[in-house]
């Protein structure tokens, strides 16, 4: 069967009525009003379809526009093309023009009232019906691309749609059989509504450990779902809390035997679709407020003896007869458990490309905000924009950087992850298929860490950067970067899931000392390891700021590094297991400044060495390699920079002057980006509808748009409900003083 994650966008170009407007007070009055369907919408449209990339609003951003050095719609083109851009188009259009996603930005809802209108909005993606199967299957990408698309608009939409559309229907997909279409059927109108439960409250990163159990029982040829207690209830569950009607469930398969087959995943009714109320046997609830995406219900389910049609075993990975014999594959039993949570994968080069997408929306506002804010001056009377500033520049250009580098990786790795699951869907059980599942595992494991720590510290930097203004609610900064805090911590805590790829690169020294040939590596991530020795023997020899902002130095600097962790990190181990540690306590003592540190610069080289290739490649137009150029080049310094300890520590760099000119040469190119990085934000941030972020609109207006924002707001110039606990009630000072 080909892939259907089911990702809604509507045939032909987005028309619609002009933008709704947009109701005064609190959104919640939304939900009052009768909405107008969406052949309404579709109907109302008769204007011609927009143009490409319409031209930005002039303004005081317009200054540093005509500084750029290339154009930005040509950019846009060459990094997204044309039918992309359209698509996008299309999505943000919709929204813009659909009354229930009007919102006022800063906007606080109750939580029952943010869930509603969450999933009412999830509700209309299902009739705008956005992505069709022809379009997967014509351009794989634009699955992300639609992800990415709700993300900007708001996270608890994407994460809601997400975990239904393509998590729970994906699992299904991957681990199931013709069997299990009745349920995909049903997903694809909203049928059933599912999600993915695989966290217990005591166990999450052990997922071997988890203690919920499914018992074979022969005689109602069914399974017995149970939770042992408490500490097994399924837990932090995203759409279980309020609306989920089926799990994909992971528990432990024993047989009548008595023998325990390890986690395997079940398809679980946990709520009547007439209803919404629970089904008998099954206790579930929402969390609660989190720190973000509070629009999205996390929640919980206990299970007590729930009886489920053996049929309901998501079979992929391991069968059982009517009799209850187990069946499977896969005879070792990590093995099937890497099968059985295959779906972890896909969810977490989905997470790289989420963790870039709140990248880019905190550089976009930042930037915007830093080329119109002016402050101090050379002198009294002329303040200067505070993106002139080395500092600012220093603070915001190097993550703008990092965008560019970060989004190319993310998409050709989603490629990768498509290539790889077309083999798995034509049963494709070659050698080059099983070592491009490790590879793509090593590069997702620790890609997500990578992204989702650079887009947090980026996110608080650029709050940060934008000074109060950057804190207040409304300029959404905030929520970006509330939004991105689960990234680092779902599917695999991103400390956990490092030593993953430590793993696999430790798998390559010691083929490599046992003399078992090299390991292939079919995206080339290991390749420049066969010069593992000569590597070694390198030293850093560039001698001038110039020659350092060639990205060549940073890439040849990585190659280094990685080689010399990966030495250190296998004697490390070696060293322990020697002094009489098990092989245990040796993998737990060498993970800080070894193993680590290994993982982390094996991705960033692997971004860079991505981007440089793709920069340098015979499709850039000469017109975009410059600045395209300087981009990866800043990218690499930046992040090798972080590095320059054990360069010196293990003999890489010598003397003062090294370190120096690294420096020298991150300050010098982010100067040469200044003049383009409004330009470079115009090109990856979203229309101002969908940013929603006064401070960063697209216009430049700084002022005029802050100021607007705040007079909207509601009760921003009525007195206090208690304002006579001030005005007539006084305190009598000392009344309660303790009498002790």
């Amino acid at each position: 069967r080909p892939p259907s994650p089911g990702f809604p966008l509507p045939p032909g170009p987005a028309q619609g009525p002009p933008p709704a407007t947009r109701p005064p007070g609190p959104l919640c009055k939304l939900l009052c009003v009768k909405m107008p369907s969406v052949s309404d919408l579709k109907e109302a449209g008769s204007c011609r379809a927009p143009p490409l990339l319409p031209d930005l609003p002039s303004g005081p951003l317009r200054t540093y526009r005509k500084k750029a050095s290339f154009n930005w719609k040509e950019m846009a083109v060459f990094i997204e093309d044309e039918d992309l851009i359209h698509f996008k188009s299309r999505v943000f259009t919709a929204f813009e023009h659909d009354p229930l996603f009007a919102r006022l930005p800063g906007e606080e809802l109750s939580l029952e009232k943010y869930r509603e209108l969450t999933f009412l909005r999830c509700k209309r993606l299902f009739e705008y019906d956005f992505l069709r199967l022809e379009d997967i299957l014509e351009k794989p990408l634009k699955i992300m691309v639609l992800i990415t698309c709700l993300g900007m608009y708001d996270w608890s939409l994407g994460a809601k749609y997400l975990l239904n559309s393509q998590v729970f229907k994906g699992a299904i997909e991957s681990s199931g059989s013709e069997r299990h279409e009745e349920f995909l059927k049903q997903n694809g109108n909203m049928e059933n509504f599912g999600c993915f439960a695989l966290t217990e409250l005591s166990h999450g990163s052990n997922t071997k450990n988890m203690r919920t159990t499914a018992r074979y029982d022969p005689s109602t040829q069914e399974f017995v779902i149970h939770s042992p207690d408490f500490e097994a209830a399924k837990f932090w569950i995203g759409n279980l809390g309020k609306n989920a009607t089926h799990a994909v469930v992971y528990a432990q398969l024993h047989t009548p035997d008595g023998r325990c087959h390890g986690l395997h995943s079940f398809v679980v009714q946990v709520r009547d679709p007439k209803t919404l109320l629970p089904m008998p046997g099954v206790l579930v609830g929402d969390i609660g407020r989190k720190l973000g995406q509070n629009g999205l219900d996390n929640g919980f389910a206990m299970f007590h003896n729930v009886r489920i049609p053996k049929e309901n075993l998501l079979n992929q990975t391991g069968d059982i007869t009517a009799e209850g014999t187990y069946t499977s594959a896969y005879k070792d039993l990590k093995q099937r458990l890497g099968a059985s949570l295959g779906a972890l994968s896909s969810g977490r080069v989905m997470i790289i490309a989420m963790s870039v997408v709140n990248l880019k929306l905190a550089v976009s506002i930042a930037i915007r905000f830093s080329a119109t804010r002016h402050q101090f001056g050379p002198t009294d009377e002329k303040e200067i924009p505070v993106l002139e500033y080395q500092m600012q520049q220093w603070r915001l250009i190097p993550y703008l950087a990092a965008v560019y580098a970060l989004d190319y990786f993310s998409k050709s790795l989603f490629m990768n992850f498509i290539e790889f699951h077309v083999g798995l869907l034509m049963k494709d059980k070659s050698p080059r298929q099983a070592e491009l599942g490790r590879e793509i595992h090593a590069l997702s494991t620790s890609g997500k860490p990578l992204s989702s720590w650079l887009a947090q510290q980026g996110a608080q930097e650029c709050r940060e950067a934008c000074g109060g203004h950057g804190y207040l609610a409304m300029n959404r900064l905030g929520d970006i970067r509330n939004d991105n805090d689960p990234n680092c911590t779902y599917e695999g805590d991103n400390n956990v899931l490092l030593q993953q790829t430590s793993n696999y690169l430790l798998s390559w020294m010691s083929s490599r000392r046992q003399d078992k040939g090299p390991m292939t590596s079919p995206l080339g991530s290991l390749d420049y390891l066969e010069g593992y020795d000569h590597i070694l023997r390198q030293r850093f020899t560039a001698s001038s700021v110039h020659d350092c902002m060639d990205a060549s130095v940073p890439l040849s600097a990585y190659k280094w590094l990685v080689c010399y962790l990966l030495r250190e990190s296998f004697q490390k181990l070696r060293d322990q297991e020697q002094s009489g540690c098990t092989e245990f306590e040796a993998r737990n003592n060498s993970q800080v400044y070894y193993c680590r540190s290994l993982a982390i610069a094996f991705i960033e080289h692997t971004v860079l060495q991505r981007y440089h290739d793709y920069v340098h490649g015979a499709d850039t137009p000469a017109t975009l390699q410059p600045v395209l150029k300087r981009l990866c080049s800043l990218y690499g310094l930046w992040s090798l920079n972080k590095h320059m300890a054990v360069l010196y520590q293990g003999g890489f760099a010598s003397g003062e002057k090294a370190g120096r000119l690294v420096q020298d040469a991150i300050l010098e190119l982010c100067s040469k980006l200044k003049d383009d990085a409004v330009a470079l934000v115009d090109v990856v941030a979203p229309p101002d509808f969908i940013l929603n972020s006064p401070i960063g609109r697209a216009d430049g207006e700084l002022y005029k748009n802050l100021w607007s924002s705040v007079l909207q707001g509601s009760q921003v110039l009525e007195r206090p409900s208690w304002w006579a606990e001030f005005c007539a009630n006084k305190p009598i000072v000392g009344r309660l003083r303790s009498r002790m």
